[in-house]
């Protein structure tokens, strides 16, 4: 058989192209777990060198990057969105934020990106007040970045916060944090132990709303999970309550008082999403939860699917802006 030299020529640049495409389509992007064990590090290192929380460098470096996947952090290693302003001499990069085709510092690694996040708060003058916080009270340091200018997002703080206590990154600032935390991760019982949690499973084609309520369904490109009968779905990069409402017939004012969140909240990747409402209390055996340090009222009703308002009420506290400390116990129901 004669196959001319041309031929032979477009058939190896088509199979090259397609073997392209293919590994670029099995691109894997960086966990948040990844993220974090990867990272960590330098976050506590900066800690104990500055003052900076690490809960605090890691949260904004995962909702910054990403974890590491967005174009800029990609392309620049810019893990913390630093803008070039007036006095940076390095490299740069263009890149659409607030306004199109601004300026960011570009970095030669990520370690250099983490080094100087930690000097750029350490040396400007407007966040002097945060050095001020405790390296514990993550908390007010994600307020006072808000506060300071750090980013023009309405709910940052937020963000930070519940990245953080949904991590569990605040055992980080611990002493002994990192061993805190490797012990946290090993030993993930607690809630999980009691949790009515079930794996997802496939259901051939569409869902009615109604059943997905009752039932562990895949809906629209969504696992739907059961805790404390209450259905949840995880949030997918660049998610929206807009979004997770048309997908499941459900106002997005609705669906953050399922969860209750702020009226401008928008939900994290990864983050557990309600699309049920809460009950008022837990329905399994156990009474009580007993509190690792650091998690707060909004943490513990998010874990047992419990209406912050009730578990407010079931223990008697006057603010939802409460933080437990480890060992404290937590009444779960009546």
């Amino acid at each position: 058989m004669n196959i001319s030299k041309k031929a032979i020529f477009l058939l190896l640049f088509v199979t090259g192209a397609l073997l392209q495409v293919r590994g670029q389509s099995r691109t894997v992007r960086q966990t948040l777990e990844e993220y974090v064990a990867r990272y960590h590090p330098i976050a506590v290192a900066h800690m104990e060198r500055y003052g900076i929380p690490a809960s605090i460098t890691l949260a904004q470096g995962i909702l910054e990057s990403d974890c590491g996947n967005s174009p800029l952090s990609r392309s620049s290693n810019n893990h913390f969105g630093i803008k070039c302003k007036s006095n940076w001499t390095g490299e740069r990069v263009y890149h659409d934020d607030d306004a199109k085709g601004e300026c960011f510092r570009a970095y030669p690694s990520v370690e250099a990106s983490y080094e100087d996040h930690a000097e750029f708060l350490d040396r400007q003058p407007r966040y002097d007040s945060l050095f001020c916080y405790a390296a514990t009270d993550y908390r007010s340091w994600a307020r006072g970045l808000k506060a300071a200018g750090y980013a023009t997002a309405p709910d940052y703080a937020l963000r930070l916060v519940r990245i953080i206590e949904n991590n569990r990154l605040y055992l980080f600032d611990r002493e002994g944090g990192e061993r805190l935390y490797a012990a946290a991760a090993e030993g993930e019982s607690g809630f999980a132990a009691q949790s009515s949690v079930g794996e997802p499973a496939l259901a051939a084609g569409g869902v009615d709303p109604d059943d997905y309520r009752v039932t562990i369904n895949a809906h629209n490109g969504y696992n739907v999970y059961r805790t404390n009968g209450v259905c949840y779905v995880l949030a997918k990069e660049h998610d929206s309550f807009e979004n997770i409402g048309r997908q499941f017939r459900l106002s997005p004012r609705n669906l953050r008082k399922f969860n209750d969140v702020d009226a401008d909240a928008q939900p994290l990747t990864g983050e557990v999403i309600y699309i049920g409402r809460k009950k008022n209390g837990w329905e399994g055996n156990a009474r009580l939860h007993t509190a690792v340090e650091g998690e707060t009222l909004y943490s513990v009703a998010q874990s047992y699917a419990i209406r912050i308002k009730s578990l407010r009420k079931i223990n008697r506290l006057k603010s939802t802006e409460v933080q437990f400390a480890a060992g404290d116990q937590v009444k779960i129901r009546k």
